[in-house]
C-alpha cells in the first residue's frame, strides 16, 4: 500500500524546479508510505512521478518505485497489491515474456505484464486493488488506471495549465499556484450523499478516475477519455444470461471455495497481518476463513462504544473466542472521538461525513500498533443484499407504489406527526409485538426516513430518498450536481428491484463512501487494508446467484450466513443489523456541542457564504431541543466546516 503523485507540465520547468515540486507533492503523502519515497523526472517532457512506499511484499530496495521496466521504456508508480502476481510471473515465463527479475515485488510483476501484454490485458489478468501511473518514455504517453471496484483512489485534473494527479488531494494542493476553487454543485451532492460521488471532487477542474477504467494521454492538455476494462454492468448482464443453476448446497460450496481462496490470497505478506472483527456476518466470515487457513491465531481488532445500543464489542469477543483468534479490543469514549475529530479534515482531504469514520480510524490505529496489514469484511452487504433497504424498499414499493401520491403523502404526514423519540417510546412499550423492521437502533428515525420516501414518484426517486441526508441540498447551498442515480436508473439494470438496489449501492455507495472511509482511515496510520469480498471473481459469482440465495425469509445475506454457520454457531452472530456507528446525536447535544456551535455559528455561516445560515441554525436548534435527531445532516455541515477551516489553515 502506497501513495503516488505526478504532474505533466506544458511549460517546461528546469530540472531542479520539476524535481523540487514533485518532491514536495510526494512528501505530503508520507503517511501512505513511511518506508521510502522516490521520484522520477523527465525534464525534457515536463513529466514527473513520485511515490511513497509502505513495504509489504519484497521489503528490499528491489521494490522501490517509481520503477523502470527491464527494457528501460516504461516507468510505473503504483499503489496497491497484486495478489496473483506469482501466477502472472509463471504465465509470462511460459510465453517467453519474463524479464530478468530483480526481486519478488508485485510491482515488478505488474510492470512486466504491462510490457508483455499491454495495459488492458495485464489488468484483466490481475487480481488485486490498485491505482497506477505508467509513463511510456518512447511514445511520451501517460496512462492512469484504477482497480475494478474502486478500492484505491486516484484524483486527476488541471492546475495552472499542468495535468496533475495523486492518491489524495493534499498532494495536488501542493502544486504551486493551485487555486482550489470549491465546486458548489459538488457541495450539493455531498449534502445529499454525505460524500462526494465520483467523478466529482470538492474542487473545480479536479476529478476522480472511475473504478475499472484507464485513461491514456499524449500530452498534458489532451482531453481525458476514460476507457473501461471491466464494468459491473457487463458482470450483471453475464450473470443474467448465465445464472447459477445449482442447489443451495452447491452454491454454498462454491462460495466457501471462492471466498476462501480470496482470503488465502490476501494473507500473503512479508509483514505482520490481522483483521478487523465487528462480530457481524461479513467480518466474522472473513476471520473464520483466515483462521481456518492459518497455522497460528489470527490477530483480530474490535472497537467498542461506551453506549449500550451501539456496542458490538462483546459479540465480537465471543466470535473471537470461538475461532481462537488473538483478540484486542478498545472502548471509545466521547473524549476519544474529540481527539480524532481535528484530524478528520486532514485524513479525508475533502468533505466526508460518514460518522463511522471515527471508529474506523480508531480500529485502524489500534491494529497498526501490532500489524501492518488488516483484512476487512466490507463488500458483503452490496453483494448479498445486506442493507435494510435491499429488502424493505421493494416490499414497501410493491405495497404503496400504486397508491395515489396524495394518499402516500397523507400516510407520510401521519408518521411524521410523532417525533422519532416518541416513536421509540411507543415501540419500546410494545416491543413484543413490533415487526423486525423496527427491532433495531433508531427505529423512530428510520420511520421518519420512510415517511420522506413515501412521496417518491418512482423507484429511482425512492432510492434517492432512502440514501439522501438533506432532502433538498439546493435549498441549502443553491445548487446540486447531476446525480449518478438518475443516469444509472436510465440504463438497463438487473431485476428484480432488490438486485437493482444492490447494483446501485455497488456502483455508488461502496466506492464513494465505504471504500473511501476505509482507505483514508487506514492509510492515515500507515496501515494497509484488504477487502476479500471484492475479489472480482467472487463479485462475478454473486451476480450469477438467484435472488432467493441472497434474500430469504425477509433477511439478507442468506448464503453468506450459511457459510458462516459452518464455522461459527448461529446464536453468536444473529442479531439486528446495526452498522459501525457512534451515538453521534447524543454527543452533539453533549460533549461535542461547543465544538459544533463554533463551526456553525450564525455569523460564521453568513460570512463564509456556503450555506443558508437560517436553515442550518433551525436544524441545529431542532436537534438540540430533541424534536428530531438531525445528527447526520448536521454532521455533513460540520465536516465541511471543519475541512474548510483545516484547508484554510494549511493555506
Amino acid at each position: 500500500m502506497c501513495g503516488l503523485v505526478g504532474l505533466w507540465e506544458s511549460k517546461i520547468s528546469s530540472r531542479d524546479s520539476l524535481h523540487n515540486t514533485i518532491r514536495t507533492m510526494t512528501d505530503s503523502l508520507s503517511h501512505r508510505g513511511p518506508d521510502d519515497g522516490q521520484v522520477f523526472t523527465d525534464a525534457k517532457s515536463g513529466l514527473a512521478l513520485g511515490h511513497r512506499r509502505l513495504a509489504v511484499v519484497e521489503l528490499s530496495s528491489a521494490g522501490q518505485q517509481p520503477m523502470r521496466s527491464a527494457c528501460g521504456r516504461y516507468v510505473l508508480a503504483y499503489n496497491g497489491e497484486l495478489y496473483n502476481h506469482l501466477s502472472i510471473r509463471g504465465r509470462l515465463a511460459k510465453e517467453g515474456m519474463a524479464p530478468p527479475w530483480r526481486g519478488m515485488s508485485d510491482t515488478e510483476s505488474l510492470l512486466a505484464a504491462m510490457v508483455g501484454w499491454g495495459v488492458h490485458r495485464a489488468l484483466e489478468a490481475s487480481v488485486g486493488m490498485f491505482a497506477f501511473a505508467l509513463w511510456d518514455d518512447a511514445n511520451k504517453t501517460l496512462t492512469l488506471g484504477r482497480d475494478r471496484l474502486g478500492e484505491k483512489p486516484l484524483y486527476f485534473g488541471t492546475a495552472k495549465g499542468a495535468f496533475v494527479f495523486a492518491s489524495e488531494l493534499k498532494a495536488i494542493r501542493c502544486y504551486p499556484g493551485f487555486e482550489g476553487v470549491i465546486d458548489r454543485a459538488a457541495l450539493g451532492l455531498y449534502l445529499r450523499h454525505n460524500c462526494i460521488p465520483a467523478p466529482h471532487t470538492i474542487y473545480e477542474n479536479l476529478h476522480k478516475l472511475m473504478p475499472g477504467t484507464t485513461v491514456t494521454l499524449r500530452g498534458p492538455h489532451e482531453e481525458v477519455k476514460p476507457a473501461a476494462y471491466w464494468t459491473l454492468a457487463d458482470v450483471a448482464e453475464r450473470g443474467r444470461q448465465n445464472p447459477f443453476s445449482g442447489t443451495d448446497a452447491q452454491a454454498l460450496d462454491r462460495l466457501d471455495s471462492l471466498l476462501g481462496d480470496a482470503v488465502g490470497g490476501q494473507m500473503l505478506a512479508d509483514v505482520p497481518l490481522g483483521a478487523f472483527l465487528s462480530g457481524g456476518i461479513d467480518s466474522s466470515s472473513v476471520v473464520a476463513l483466515m483462521q481456518s487457513r492459518a497455522s497460528q491465531p489470527v490477530r483480530t481488532f474490535t472497537i467498542g462504544v461506551d453506549a449500550a445500543s451501539y456496542d458490538e464489542a462483546a459479540e465480537a469477543k465471543k466470535v473471537a473466542a470461538h475461532l481462537g483468534t488473538e483478540h484486542t479490543e478498545l472502548y471509545v469514549s466521547p473524549s476519544d472521538a474529540m481527539n480524532v475529530i481535528p484530524r478528520l479534515s486532514v485524513l479525508y482531504d475533502e468533505p466526508f461525513a460518514d460518522s463511522s469514520q471515527i471508529p474506523t480510524f480508531l480500529v485502524s490505529q489500534l491494529a497498526r500498533a501490532e500489524v501492518t496489514v488488516a483484512l476487512s469484511g466490507d463488500g458483503g452487504d452490496e453483494l448479498f443484499g445486506g442493507y435494510n433497504r435491499h429488502y424493505w424498499a421493494p416490499k414497501i414499493w410493491r405495497k404503496i407504489g400504486a397508491w395515489p401520491r396524495p394518499l402516500r403523502n397523507a400516510a407520510a404526514a401521519l408518521i411524521s406527526g410523532l417525533s422519532p423519540d416518541r416513536w421509540d417510546r411507543l415501540l419500546a412499550a410494545g416491543a413484543r409485538m413490533r415487526p423486525s423492521l423496527l427491532a433495531q437502533r433508531n427505529a423512530g428515525d428510520k420511520l421518519h426516513k420512510l415517511a420522506e420516501a413515501l412521496g417518491a414518484r418512482d423507484r429511482a426517486d425512492l432510492y434517492t430518498a432512502l440514501v439522501s441526508h438533506w432532502k433538498s441540498p439546493t435549498a441549502l447551498v443553491g445548487m446540486e450536481g447531476e446525480s449518478a442515480v438518475a443516469a444509472l436508473f436510465a440504463q438497463p439494470h438487473p431485476e428484480p428491484f432488490e438486485q437493482r438496489l444492490m447494483y446501485l449501492d455497488t456502483m455508488t455507495y461502496l466506492p464513494d463512501d465505504i471504500l473511501v472511509k476505509l482507505d483514508r482511515a487506514a492509510m492515515g496510520v500507515s496501515l494497509e487494508t484488504r477487502v476479500p469480498m471484492l475479489d472480482h471473481r467472487l463479485v462475478e459469482f454473486a451476480w450469477q446467484l438467484p435472488l432467493h440465495m441472497k434474500i430469504r425469509d425477509g433477511q439478507g445475506k442468506w448464503l453468506l450466513r450459511q457459510l458462516l454457520y459452518r464455522y461459527v454457531p448461529r446464536e453468536l452472530v444473529e442479531r439486528p443489523k446495526a452498522g459501525f456507528g457512534v451515538p453521534l446525536g447524543d454527543w452533539l447535544r453533549g460533549p461535542l456541542k461547543d465544538w459544533a456551535e463554533n463551526l456553525i455559528g450564525e455569523r460564521r455561516l453568513v460570512t463564509e457564504g456556503y450555506f443558508d445560515a437560517n436553515a442550518v441554525r433551525a436544524t441545529w436548534e431542532s436537534h438540540l431541543n430533541g424534536r428530531r435527531n438531525h445528527a447526520y445532516r448536521l454532521w455533513d455541515v460540520l465536516m465541511f466546516q471543519a475541512w474548510l477551516e483545516g484547508t484554510a489553515a494549511d493555506g
